[in-house]
């Protein structure tokens, strides 16, 4: 105890004075490297999002290999949040109908108006209930790099087979930009990359391609530019998905697409399946081109969200800026399913025209 007050009055009868850094100390101290602390660099030390131990490991190779993906639709309920009962009877039937994989959260399925939480959770969903029965590619595309890096990196933890990427839209970059973005992202897990230039404002040229080809996690391109671009690219060995579900018979049988990312396979998958599979069918293709003109009258997913409805696999709620097509459209819809055949649609009801009074619009959810 003697020591003790011995060291208390010492503690208080001393001013203690540390040294004080010179300026060549300030500026050693500038230039020092900055290490990261050691328990980052252990082995086997891992972060969630970082950790290479992915839920679901697949390779590139697997991804190339698929003919059909559906870019799935994203239903809500009355408030506006998601209806995972619909979402998970549209996926089922997709599977059931042949689709191969699945786009989660893609611009049909309405990723750009979800939170990053909502998104990322509905990957994870369709991981769990469906991930050993089809391929789920998760949309975590951003024309922020630094949100596409953390996204991806959350989309692979919950196990996610693969990444779809955008390029930066918007606030557009320069050639080598687009390629310092997807270098930022590819060696994250298997990736394709989606040039759509009516949306982006932005095409990505053959040389980006080319250059980002080298990375062995790039699976392909969803190619919405047309077919002599499909071509141009299968040519140089590089796979390649028509995005443009009306191109998309002559890109698989004439120009060498591996298969399609399509929207309107969400309607009619089992055709769509024969399309991309059964060989030259123009006969198929000319029946459904007028489904397809449709659905695309109106920016997507607008007439996808409508036709769903009509068909009553969804509810007929709307997140705004969307908006149903007008009555006269709805009818021309109801003539188009009774033309190629009820039988062929997702669904079991009735197609119907519904009244502008069924739909929901809702801003706030």
């Amino acid at each position: 105890m003697a020591i003790l007050k011995s060291y208390g009055a010492c503690l208080r009868d001393s001013t203690f004075q540390f040294p004080r850094p010179s300026r060549a100390d300030n500026y050693k101290r500038r230039n020092i490297k900055w290490r990261s602390p050691q328990a980052a660099v252990v082995p086997n030390f891992h972060l969630p999002m970082r950790s290479l131990e992915v839920k679901n490991r697949t390779s590139a190779e697997d991804i190339k290999a698929l003919r059909l993906i559906t870019a799935i639709k994203t239903p809500y309920l009355p408030d506006g949040r998601f209806d995972l009962e619909a979402y998970d009877d549209l996926v089922n039937m997709q599977i059931e109908n042949g689709a191969e994989g699945v786009i989660v959260g893609g611009t049909t399925g309405e990723g750009q108006l979800m939170s990053w939480d909502e998104h990322i959770m509905l990957i994870g969903h369709t991981v769990n209930c469906f991930g050993g029965s089809i391929k789920v590619i998760g949309n975590t595309g951003s024309n922020s790099t630094r949100e596409a890096i953390h996204a991806t990196e959350q989309g692979f933890a919950v196990g996610m087979h693969a990444a779809l990427h955008i390029n930066p839209y918007y606030g557009k970059t320069s050639l080598e930009g687009l390629v310092s973005h997807f270098d930022s992202v590819l060696p994250m897990g298997p990736t394709i990359i989606y040039n759509v230039p009516s949306r982006t404002g932005q095409d990505i040229p053959p040389r980006v391609v080319n250059t980002v080809a080298q990375s062995r996690n790039l699976a392909g391109i969803k190619e919405c530019v047309g077919n002599d671009r499909i071509e141009q690219y299968t040519g140089n060995g590089i796979v390649v998905w028509s995005g443009n579900d009306d191109q998309c018979h002559d890109a698989r049988w004439s120009h060498g697409a591996t298969g399609v990312i399509s929207v309107t396979s969400n309607l009619v998958p089992g055709l769509m399946r024969e399309l991309m599979f059964g060989g030259k069918n123009p006969s198929l293709n000319a029946k459904l081109l007028p489904l397809i003109e449709w659905l695309f009258q109106e920016p997507n997913p607008i007439g996808l969200n409508t036709a769903l409805a009509q068909l009553g696999v969804v509810r007929p709620v709307f997140r705004l800026p969307y908006v149903p097509l007008p009555l006269a459209k709805r009818v021309e819809f109801v003539n188009l399913v009774k033309e190629i055949g009820r039988e062929n649609f997702v669904g079991e009801k009735d197609v119907m025209v519904l009244d502008d009074e069924d739909f929901a619009l809702v801003g706030r959810y």
